[in-house]
């Protein structure tokens, strides 16, 4: 996307090969273009046109029927922070007495765009002269240009002084494909290390190593519906304890903080089986998810808490567990075919295994269905064949788990 094409895109011909694009975007994309240059629109305009409309299908999953009157770059859509966690965090720094923020790296502009929402004041910067342009678009059309101030510059650049925080959003893909060591973000490591001496909040990518974090600041990993988008670095006066996960589901929000530090204690076996919420484990809180649900680990390391009773929590996944064997694929196999179990979802945890290969293995055959957990429990392979409990509910009555036969 350049600044030229998004203007031609903006103008009377651009909104109407947009309108002809979108009802055959889910459609081979040569075939697309070339139906709209035999609508009369010249090539260039035609496939930006069918670009831009594959990105707002595309879209839709992240951004609802907003994305229908939204700009993108392939990358920005990629990297683009979900509105959900966005307006959190900006609610975040509104209440900590922020009024303006400088986002560096904007990519597309929806941070940005969650700040002014917010009531914040947004000066917006990227390097790259065509997701500024975008990232300017998103602002007019969202009714939100007054209050968000897009310049093309270099981050490493840009004076920081007169804004109240600073947020950093760095490049985390590289020709479409993720960028994993923080030394390959775009701006460099090291430039951001220098900005959590401030008020400052980085979005990172939610492999980032503990070992890399800076001391005094809160390292938050965000998970939405069941799945990790993000880590969060809380700087300076922002931060208010080491490590924090936080799951959005359709219910709201929940918190969970600690030091990160702690191992849970271990323990056998028990009625019920909890599987933590993937932003629980990549914030090392096991432990305190442990405390609140009365439960222990089988293996140190691994996370799988187990519990007596069940227990209510956004946190993690319950199962009630109904029983338990000394792992064996033939085993295993032949407890499936005595419950007639013919869909089998397997999850593992502490072992090396493939689910797929061990799937055919077992050949499930039958209408029934179960989960089987293979893991490790006091440095032995088990297998714990497990009944889904309803999500984030408590229910049933306490049970001991069966013991498989040899």
């Amino acid at each position: 996307m350049t600044p030229e094409m998004l203007q031609a895109l903006l103008g009377a011909d651009g909104s109407a090969a947009l309108a002809a694009a979108a009802p055959l975007a889910a459609g081979d994309p040569l075939a697309g273009v070339e139906a709209l240059r035999r609508s009369g629109y010249p090539a260039d305009l035609a496939a930006a046109a069918y670009g831009q409309a594959t990105l707002r299908a595309r879209a839709a999953a992240k951004f609802g029927p907003d994305a229908a009157r939204m700009w993108f770059t392939a990358d920005g859509l990629q990297q683009a922070t979900r509105p959900v966690v966005a307006d959190r965090r900006a609610r975040r720094l509104a209440a900590a007495g922020v009024r303006t923020v400088l986002d560096l790296c904007c990519g597309i502009g929806t941070d940005a765009l969650a700040y002014a929402r917010a009531g914040l004041r947004v000066t917006a910067v990227d390097a790259d002269p065509g997701t500024a342009a975008v990232a300017a678009a998103n602002a007019e059309s969202a009714g939100l240009s007054h209050l968000v101030d897009v310049r093309c510059a270099d981050a490493t650049t840009v004076d920081r002084a007169g804004a109240d925080a600073v947020f950093c959003d760095p490049a985390r893909r590289s020709g479409g494909r993720r960028v994993f060591d923080p030394s390959a973000y775009s701006p460099p490591w090291d430039f951001l290390l220098d900005l959590t001496a401030g008020t400052t909040c980085l979005k990172l990518g939610p492999g980032i190593d503990h070992a890399l974090l800076p001391p005094g600041a809160e390292a938050e990993w965000v998970s939405v519906r069941g799945e990790v988008v993000e880590a969060a670095l809380w700087c300076g006066p922002l931060a208010r304890v080491p490590r924090r996960a936080t799951v959005l589901d359709a219910t709201g929000a929940a918190d969970l903080t600690g030091d990160g530090t702690r191992e849970a204690t271990v323990g056998p076996v028990r009625a019920y089986l909890y599987e933590p919420d993937g932003a629980v484990l990549r914030a090392h809180l096991v432990a305190e998810l442990a405390d609140r649900i009365g439960g222990t680990i089988g293996e140190p390391g691994v996370g799988y808490l187990y519990t007596d009773r069940p227990a209510a929590t956004p946190f993690a996944r319950g199962y009630a567990v109904d029983e338990v064997l000394a792992y064996s694929v033939k085993r295993l196999r032949a407890v499936l075919r005595s419950r007639g179990v013919g869909v089998v979802t397997i999850k593992k945890r502490g072992i090396a295994l493939d689910p797929d290969a061990l799937r055919r293995q077992l050949k499930p055959a039958g209408d029934a269905t179960a989960t089987v957990v293979v893991t490790r429990i006091a440095g032995t392979p088990t297998a714990l064949l497990c009944t889904p409990l309803p999500a984030g509910g408590a229910v049933g009555n306490a049970r001991p788990a069966g013991t498989g036969g040899g």
